[in-house]
């Protein structure tokens, strides 16, 4: 981060993002074993900018895509706000850039949660790009429908080094307060099965 930036930020948020501890731990964070779920991401056409790789902002709607697409077939979030009894909030993003990919490429997006509070989830974040074969990976709609989870063959496809690491916070509200309300025990259940991976 650029001095200049750094200096219109608050001292709390400043710190948060150029403290060298907080990079070490993103930046140790970078393999497989790191995470429990797994998403193929298929890039598009859209996601290339002028210099010919995925523009940096579209790794966030990879990450959200991965987060939510766990919550929802994993832990039965409900994403409509007419019947859902708790909205999902995200209250922070950050992402680390190690290796610029493009489209067509289809890497995998990977998960684990760091920690859950009473109201809030902290999850780890990585994208690894596919192998460098004359073969895109196959990825079939059950993948791209269940994801996988570490440990499955399909992984052997996707490099050992994450091409982008990345955290985010989400705090549940009830969406008639938008006040933080408890996660439900199914809905903990779902995501403790992806700490294990966090705690490495």
């Amino acid at each position: 981060m650029t001095c200049w930036v750094s200096r219109l930020l608050p001292r709390n948020v400043r710190s948060l993002g150029t403290s060298p501890k907080n990079q070490r731990v993103v930046d140790c964070h970078q393999h497989h074993e790191d995470y429990g779920y797994f998403l193929p991401m298929q890039t598009r056409w859209q996601d290339n900018d002028q210099y010919g790789h995925v523009n940096n902002a579209v790794y966030y709607s990879y990450f959200d895509t991965i987060i939510n697409h766990y919550l929802i077939r994993y832990c039965g979030l409900k994403t409509s706000l007419l019947t859902s009894p708790m909205v999902g909030f995200m209250v922070t993003n950050q992402c680390t850039f190690h290796k610029p990919i493009s489209f067509p490429q289809v890497p995998v997006a990977a998960l684990a949660v760091e920690k859950m509070g009473h109201s809030s989830v902290h999850y780890r974040l990585a994208l690894f790009p596919p192998k460098a074969t004359k073969e895109l990976p196959s990825v079939n709609h059950w993948d791209l429908s269940d994801g996988f989870f570490f440990g499955h063959p399909k992984l052997a496809h996707f490099e050992s080094l994450a091409c982008a690491t990345g955290s985010s916070v989400h705090v549940f509200v009830n969406p008639a307060t938008s006040k933080p309300m408890g996660l439900p025990e199914d809905f903990r259940k779902g995501l403790l099965r992806l700490m294990s991976a966090a705690s490495v």
